[in-house]
């Protein structure tokens, strides 16, 4: 069977999914390894986190796992360490198109989170005619396109964000919200335990009102059953599985079954 064409930066035919609402099925890959990114890339997942808030990530590791992808249908997102210009101004010149950033709190956050990701005079993106983002200077038209060519996900990981969701997600440039379920579990008091029903509200209500302003809403779930619930909620951006959780299932399943306890 043949697979789809790689998700392409320019034009950005993620953003065009995400902002189209399509069901879009990603993989978090906490590794900072090319190696197994690229295996990642192969599966066909409609995208994958490369993770630099919770992942020993950084600009050097972050290059090669993007050269691995170059050849997969897999559109890469990188989630900073933070809601800082001068981080998301560095990765967008590594050639990072797809953002997930975290803790966004309220409308200035977010606007913030976009405008990092602008050239003037709609954001606060420095210009460098020569990087890796416009393939060292070789995309003619780069600096005039990249403003929309940019897709900005942020995440709602507090109190704060859930009664903000309505003017974050009205903030002009942000294409769809993303719910952290561990630490929105934390900022209700219900710590490692997601599935309390105070959160789980919070979540529905965080899909309702993205739904609400046109927006996409997205979830990292990586046990099954919870992903299909939050597919059937309306949510369309869902990671379903981390390569740690991959690996260290697998490897325990074998163990268990040539070493029964």
């Amino acid at each position: 069977m043949t697979q789809p064409s790689p998700y392409q930066p320019l034009p950005n035919s993620f953003r065009t999914a995400v902002r189209g609402g399509e069901r879009l099925i990603g993989c978090w890959a906490s590794f900072a390894s090319p190696i197994t990114t690229e295996l990642l890339g192969t599966v066909g997942f409609d995208w994958l986190l490369l993770d630099a808030e919770h992942a020993p990530n950084d600009e050097l590791t972050l290059i090669p796992q993007l050269m691995a992808l170059k050849d997969s249908r897999s559109a890469p997102v990188v989630r900073p360490p933070a809601n800082d210009s001068v981080i998301i101004k560095r990765m967008l010149d590594l050639g990072f198109f797809n953002f997930l950033i975290p803790f966004v709190d309220s409308a200035d956050d977010a606007r913030r989170a976009v405008a990092a990701t602008r050239y003037p005079p709609h954001g606060i993106r420095g210009v460098s005619v020569s990087q890796r983002g416009n393939r060292y200077g070789t995309v003619a038209d780069y600096l005039h396109v990249a403003n929309e060519n940019i897709c900005v996900v942020v995440q709602i990981e507090s109190r704060a964000a859930v009664e903000a969701i309505d003017e974050i997600a009205a903030v002009e440039g942000i294409d769809g919200v993303f719910i952290g379920p561990s630490d929105l579990a934390a900022a209700y008091g219900h710590l490692g335990n997601p599935a309390h029903a105070d959160v789980q509200q919070a979540i529905a209500h965080v899909f309702e009102r993205a739904k609400a302003a046109g927006k996409a809403s997205g979830i990292l779930a990586p046990v099954q059953q919870d992903a299909e619930r939050y597919l059937a909620m309306g949510s369309t951006l869902v990671s379903v599985c981390a390569d740690m959780g991959l690996l260290r299932n697998a490897a325990l399943n074998v163990r268990k079954h040539f070493m029964p306890d």
